[in-house]
């Protein structure tokens, strides 16, 4: 069972703050509730979180079959509109989690698809598009490992090297998100993102 703690995350935080401005009144740091926390992304942000509670509760059971469709009935729906980075992240983050329960039942290849979709979600560094690298590296030494058990060497010695250039990846996106964030100030005096 493999719970998203950065989903986990990013839904609490979103529902605290829109909960905190709801019970105060308009100020300078909270305007109005509904400016503050999109109705239409709080709903798709809880959608996401109860889907991977099931897929939780699934995986749990070793019923990796209902996780996986727990977790696809986010992903096939349309996304809510505007292109926010949050609906990127959830989806990523999901397509990641259902990359690795494919490649789990040695579906490689529906696995790979699911890491090239999510990559469409988070194209930019960030602890996302390295994890979906990190996923494809995992998804590969699975690959690797179902082509010896049954004598298919060389294509296993290539799954070997994709996998190792996906790892390779992730530690270099990762480390791009660490540099970001320990960057001093720019020069002109604003603060970092």
């Amino acid at each position: 069972m493999r719970k998203s703690l950065l989903l986990l995350l990013l839904c609490s935080a979103c529902g605290l703050a829109a909960s905190a401005c709801s019970r105060r009144e308009p100020s300078e740091d909270c305007v109005e509730p509904t400016r503050v926390v999109d109705p239409v992304l709080l709903a798709f942000l809880s959608k996401a979180r109860s889907a991977h509670h099931l897929a939780d509760q699934h995986e749990a059971k070793g019923d990796r079959a209902s996780a996986l469709r727990a977790l696809e009935a986010l992903t096939a729906q349309p996304a809510p509109p505007g292109g926010l980075p949050e609906v990127d992240e959830v989806l990523a983050d999901t397509r990641a989690r259902v990359a690795d329960l494919l490649s789990q039942a040695g579906r490689f290849d529906q696995a790979d698809a699911e890491v090239t979709q999510g990559l469409t979600h988070a194209k930019a560094a960030s602890y996302f598009r390295g994890h979906l690298f990190e996923v494809r590296g995992l998804l590969e030494e699975r690959r690797e490992k179902a082509l010896r058990s049954i004598g298919h060497g060389q294509e296993a010695d290539k799954a070997h090297e994709r996998s190792l250039n996906a790892y390779e990846a992730a530690m270099k996106i990762q480390a791009e998100v660490i540099g970001s964030a320990l960057a001093p100030p720019s020069a002109t005096g604003g603060s970092r993102p």
